[in-house]
C-alpha cells in the first residue's frame, strides 16, 4: 500500500482483499491482537476489518485523510458524553502513510436488516430516539472539531454554487430543477450561516447504528462512523432519517421531529429542510428519497416538501 495512492488505485485495490488484508492482520498483530477469526466488512468507504467480535481495525487511504481526522476526533470529543454507546478508540497508528484507528465493536443488528420488518409504531419510537440523539450529540461542546474543514459557510456557499449543476446531472426531473432557481435565492435566508455550529455526523441512516431488541422492542443501541463530521447548522442532520426512514409519514415525521425538539413543523421548517436536502453534500433525491412513487405525486419543489414533511 503506498501513500501516493490515487481514489482510482484505491477502489481497485480495496476490491482485492489479498492484496491488502495481510497487512490489515500485521497491524493488528504488532498490536498484540488475535488476528484468527478476521472478518472483512465489503459496505463503507474504508478498509474495515472485524476482529473476532470484539474490536474492529479501520484503515484510511491518504486521499481520505480527512475522513480519519473527521472519525478520530469525534469519538475522541463524544467519548463519555452521550448514553447512547458509540466506539472507543483502542489504538492508532499510521502505516505507510495510511492512518488506522483500532476501536469497540458495538453490540447490535446493523440497522438497514432490521429497520424494514418493524412494525410501523417502533419505526415511530426508533425516529424518536435518533432524534433524541441528533440532539445529544450537537448539546457535545465542539472542542476540537470547530477546526474541521470546510467552515459552515464556506461549505453552504460551495454547495449552492454547485447544486443546479449536480442534480441536472443526476437527472432530477424538469419539473423539480424548474423550481431550484427560486429555492436556492431564499437558501441563505432560510439556512443560518453564522448561527453557533453544532456537530453534525451528516449520516443518521440505518446504515450507521445498531438496534437491539428487548421483549419485543427494538430500541437505538449504538452509533458509529463519523469519518463524514461537520460543524454547522443543527437541521442538517435531520436530513438523513427524513430521506431515509421517515418516508413521507406523518407518525414517523412527528416522532423524529419531537425527539428533536421541534414542536412545530410549518412551512418555512419545510421549506428550509427542502433547501438543505438539496444542498447536502450527498445530495440525489432520486436515489435517496424512499417515498413510492414520488415523483409522481409531486409537480413541484413546494409539493415535494410537503409530501417529505407530511403533518
Amino acid at each position: 500500500m503506498s501513500a501516493s495512492t490515487s481514489l482510482e488505485a484505491y477502489r481497485a485495490l480495496r476490491a482485492d482483499r489479498s492484496r491488502w488484508l495481510p497487512i490489515a492482520l500485521d497491524i493488528a498483530r504488532g498490536h498484540g491482537l488475535d488476528t484468527s477469526s478476521p472478518h472483512v466488512f465489503s459496505t463503507g468507504t474504508n478498509l474495515v476489518v472485524g476482529l473476532g467480535d470484539k474490536l474492529i481495525l479501520k484503515i484510511f487511504p491518504p486521499p481520505l485523510r480527512a475522513q480519519f481526522v473527521s472519525e478520530r476526533g469525534s469519538l475522541m470529543q463524544l467519548a463519555g458524553r452521550l448514553q447512547l454507546p458509540i466506539p472507543e478508540i483502542v489504538a492508532e497508528g499510521t502505516r505507510d502513510g495510511w492512518p488506522y484507528l483500532i476501536i469497540t465493536r458495538l453490540a447490535g443488528k446493523l440497522g438497514s436488516e432490521v429497520w424494514p420488518s418493524l412494525p410501523e409504531a417502533q419505526k415511530e419510537r426508533v425516529l424518536r430516539q435518533i432524534g433524541e440523539t441528533i440532539a445529544s450529540v450537537q448539546r457535545v461542546p465542539l472542542g476540537p472539531l470547530a477546526q474541521i474543514q470546510p467552515r459552515w459557510d464556506d461549505f453552504m456557499r460551495a454547495q449552492m454554487q454547485g447544486c443546479k449543476a449536480r442534480h441536472t446531472r443526476l437527472g432530477l426531473a424538469p419539473k423539480f430543477l424548474a423550481g431550484l432557481d427560486d429555492l436556492l435565492r431564499e437558501a441563505p435566508k432560510l439556512i443560518p450561516m453564522d448561527a453557533p455550529p453544532v456537530i453534525l455526523i451528516g449520516e443518521y441512516i440505518p446504515e450507521n447504528f445498531l438496534l437491539a431488541c428487548d421483549d419485543g422492542e427494538w430500541s437505538l443501541a449504538g452509533l458509529f462512523d463519523f469519518g463524514d463530521v461537520l460543524a454547522g447548522w443543527r437541521d442538517y442532520d435531520l436530513l438523513g432519517p427524513s430521506a431515509f426512514m421517515a418516508a413521507g409519514r406523518p407518525g414517523r415525521v412527528r416522532s423524529l421531529l419531537d425527539g428533536f425538539g421541534y414542536a412545530k413543523l410549518d412551512y418555512s421548517l419545510k421549506r428550509r429542510l427542502m433547501a438543505l436536502m438539496l444542498l447536502h453534500r450527498a445530495s440525489d433525491l432520486n436515489s435517496h428519497i424512499c417515498i413510492e412513487r414520488w415523483q409522481e405525486q409531486a409537480d413541484d419543489l413546494v409539493q415535494l416538501q410537503e409530501l417529505i414533511w407530511a403533518g
